[in-house]
């Protein structure tokens, strides 16, 4: 049985993102993320004693120019070096905008394809990897008609970088469909681009591996590489753990708790089923916290100190830190109003919330602020118009209630 591993999208010394850095603690935990899922994906080609490492571009992260990460670089292609590991790597969109990446002379077991394609065997295999590279930072045509036909009789590992015929939250390159891959007659198609995984085709394979170390909350979960096992013509694939930090998403149900002490409770015991089941090292959490809460308004009123207690709770697990407390907790049913002018003020409130003017303005000043985010951060938080209006409107809900609670906390 031949073994290789096939990875993309690492955007080495990318920096993660998230409000939870402010703690000294994980930052000093998680400075180096992408590149310990990088070892950990080196740790594996030589645990599984594969006969080559497949990189489908985006290696590195956009222009930033770093010495240090070259260093690191060359040293993980040298341990696999002395394993006699080849690497076949191509370039992406953000390799090709890296002075870094025309400046590092590689260890020799590093293959990089050109812009026109090319084609390597594998050792005295029957095992052939194809490659095209991009050769600028946009790549607007299809780079199929660069690829060499199969060679007959063997099997056929094709990598490109594209974002197949467009993705949500990613800009296009060199678009193609899974039918006109699945058409060229190659084996697996390796791609790179796409941050999530998925497996899009088996006969013949198509696998887009995902990074293999998520950024920010909108790469959320455990991340992971593909490992290919190739035996008498016939590959299985698997996935194999990467990412040495995982954001993720709680909700917490408020509903079944009567004061606040069995509300502390729920969350610190929600919490902890979450550091047990967590597919990596460390946890980043944005927790939303919901359901109806007779003690609604409190909660609202004292959101900061809420913060600092499931902050704390979440360090107590050994594993997670909380990025944002999400509030959207309503009132039971069946609630009547007190007649005091904070309730004529929450009144007031829902009624200019539903006016088309004030939902207008809403709507063009998130517009505003989305435009200023990346592409998928904003496909994350508005993918659609129909997202964007639900989004202003929650926004604006929850401002509403923040008021409303703060109005309460004074006159109390």
């Amino acid at each position: 049985m031949i073994k290789l591993l096939h990875t993309a999208d690492i955007h080495l010394d990318s920096p993660l993102k998230s409000l939870a850095l402010r703690d000294p603690d994980l930052r000093d935990r998680v400075q180096a993320a992408t590149r310990g899922a990088f070892t950990r994906i080196v740790d594996t080609a030589l645990d599984e004693d594969v006969s080559g490492l497949l990189i489908a571009g985006d290696l590195y992260d956009g222009a930033a120019r770093s010495a240090r990460t070259a260093a690191f670089l060359t040293a993980q292609f040298d341990r696999l070096r002395e394993a006699g590991i080849p690497v076949f790597l191509i370039k992406g969109n953000h390799d090709a905008e890296n002075p870094i990446t025309g400046e590092v002379a590689l260890p020799d077991n590093v293959h990089v394809f050109g812009g026109r394609g090319g084609c390597v065997q594998l050792g005295d295999r029957d095992i052939w990897i194809h490659g095209v590279s991009f050769s600028g930072r946009h790549a607007p045509e299809s780079l199929l008609p660069k690829f060499s036909p199969p060679v007959a009789g063997a099997v056929n590992i094709a990598l490109l970088h594209s974002s197949l015929a467009g993705a949500s939250g990613h800009d296009t390159y060199a678009p193609c469909t899974v039918a006109e891959l699945s058409a060229m007659g190659f084996d697996y198609w390796a791609l790179g681009h796409i941050h999530k995984r998925q497996v899009h085709a088996e006969a013949p394979w198509v696998v887009m591996p995902g990074t293999p170390q998520g950024r920010d909350i909108g790469e959320p979960g455990a991340q992971s590489a593909t490992l290919l096992s190739i035996d008498d013509g016939r590959i299985k694939v698997t996935k194999v753990p990467s990412s040495q930090v995982e954001f993720l998403r709680l909700d917490v149900d408020a509903t079944p708790c009567e004061d606040e002490d069995a509300l502390r409770a729920r969350l610190r015991r929600a919490l902890r089923e979450a550091a047990e089941t967590l597919g990596s090292d460390t946890g980043i959490v944005r927790l939303r916290l919901a359901g109806t809460f007779a003690r609604r308004w409190q909660v609202e009123r004292d959101r900061d100190t809420w913060e600092e207690m499931i902050t704390g709770m979440a360090r107590e697990t050994g594993s997670l830190w909380l990025d944002k407390l999400e509030i959207a907790l309503s009132d039971p049913a069946g609630g009547t109003p007190d007649g005091s002018a904070t309730a004529e003020l929450a009144t007031l409130m829902q009624s200019i919330r539903t006016e088309p003017g004030f939902a207008a303005t809403m709507e063009a000043q998130l517009a505003e602020v989305l435009s200023d985010l990346p592409p998928h951060l904003r496909a994350a938080l508005a993918p659609d118009e129909k997202a964007a209006t639900e989004l202003a409107q929650r926004l604006a809900e929850d401002g509403a209630r923040i008021v409303e609670a703060a109005m309460k906390g004074a006159s109390e």
